[in-house]
């Protein structure tokens, strides 16, 4: 099989369709200004949620809440992937 490489489940044809339409929009001169523009609003995006997280452990941990729930979490996903693994390694047929 052959496999080709995408991005957010679009390939090649329309990723080039989205950027000629871009390019029709707003012109080749703004492109670098929008691209500058969604950059800094992710950023601001990515600090507001990293800034909720923290707020959020901070109280729990005043309250007295656990948490290191995700860390258990992911222990047990691994622990059900290590038996899932080892119950279909003889399963498995070889190509």
């Amino acid at each position: 099989m052959i496999y080709s490489a995408t991005f957010l489940f679009l390939g090649f044809q329309e990723i080039l369709f989205i950027l000629v339409i871009v390019v029709m929009v707003f012109g080749a001169d703004k492109i670098p200004e929008v691209a500058r523009g969604l950059g800094k609003g992710m950023r601001m995006l990515r600090d507001a949620t990293s800034d909720i997280k923290s707020e959020i452990t901070k109280s729990a941990e005043k309250q007295g809440i656990d948490t290191d729930l995700t860390k258990d979490i992911t222990q047990e996903i691994n622990k059900v992937k290590d038996d899932l693994e080892d119950f279909t390694g003889s399963v498995r047929r070889n190509p």
